[in-house]
């Protein structure tokens, strides 16, 4: 499958497909919970998209940048009222590098699982190393995979069923991968939208964090700070670059 799905059609259409993520008691908590762990210092998010993130947390008087792979996304996001107050710098999430420092670095909506690889993965977390102060923190939002869940036989699983729109996963169990397939309907008219990702374990996680040098402080089952537990289908993790110990003579 084509990797590269994030073109000028699915950039025009991507708010109004993931018009869910917008409404407020998705979009609040999420811009609350990155606002207290940014303190008073900079933000940069890696996969910033159109913005849904970026712009209201900016909007909160943290200065925020962007990472983004796809132009025709960033694109959207300039066009927006404020868009020019997020700098984004288009490329690859793995690899480039955004200038200066940053008390946090965020990646949000399963964004992780669309690096296809267990090494790619690994690698964003250490770029996100490389661009935090010491104490600074990284923080990930992603699903839990869904396998207990799917009945033996089955490799299909619904994860959002709307009025507009229809989404779910298909998996692929041996490699670790599956396709996330959107259907839209939009002034009468269907559209379709596939999308494959790396799916990954909260324990995977905490490894690559630890082959980066970092280390988990948080995990919660969502943005509101819910227990994490064996049944919560998501999770919100935060890992920490550890400060600088000063010693004295």
């Amino acid at each position: 499958m084509d990797t590269d799905v994030w073109t000028e059609q699915v950039a025009r259409s991507y708010d109004e497909s993931s018009e869910h993520m917008y409404l407020p008691e998705v979009l609040d908590p999420t811009v609350d919970f990155l606002e207290r762990r940014a303190g008073h210092g900079p933000a940069l998010e890696f996969a910033v998209g159109t913005g849904r993130v970026a712009l209201p947390l900016s909007a909160r008087g943290v200065r925020v940048t962007g990472i983004e792979k796809s132009e025709p996304m960033a694109q959207e996001l300039g066009r927006k009222p404020r868009g020019s107050d997020v700098a984004v710098i288009v490329g690859d999430m793995t690899v480039s590098r955004a200038p200066g420092a940053f008390n946090l670095v965020y990646l949000v909506y399963n964004a992780i699982t669309c690096l296809l690889s267990q090494d790619e993965q690994v690698a964003c977390f250490r770029n996100a190393a490389k661009h935090l102060e010491p104490g600074g923190r990284f923080v990930l939002e992603v699903f839990v995979p869904e396998l207990q869940r799917l009945p033996p036989g089955e490799t299909a699983r619904p994860f959002h069923i709307g009025d507009q729109h229809v989404g779910f996963d298909t998996y692929d169990l041996v490699n670790q991968l599956l396709v996330s397939h959107h259907y839209t309907i939009t002034d009468g008219r269907g559209s379709t939208f596939l999308s494959p990702h790396r799916y990954v374990w909260p324990s995977e996680l905490d490894l690559m964090a630890k082959l980066a040098g970092l280390e988990l402080s948080e995990r919660w089952a969502d943005w509101n700070e819910t227990p994490f537990t064996a049944s919560s289908r998501s999770h919100v993790s935060v890992w920490q670059k550890p400060p600088v110990c000063s010693v004295s003579v």
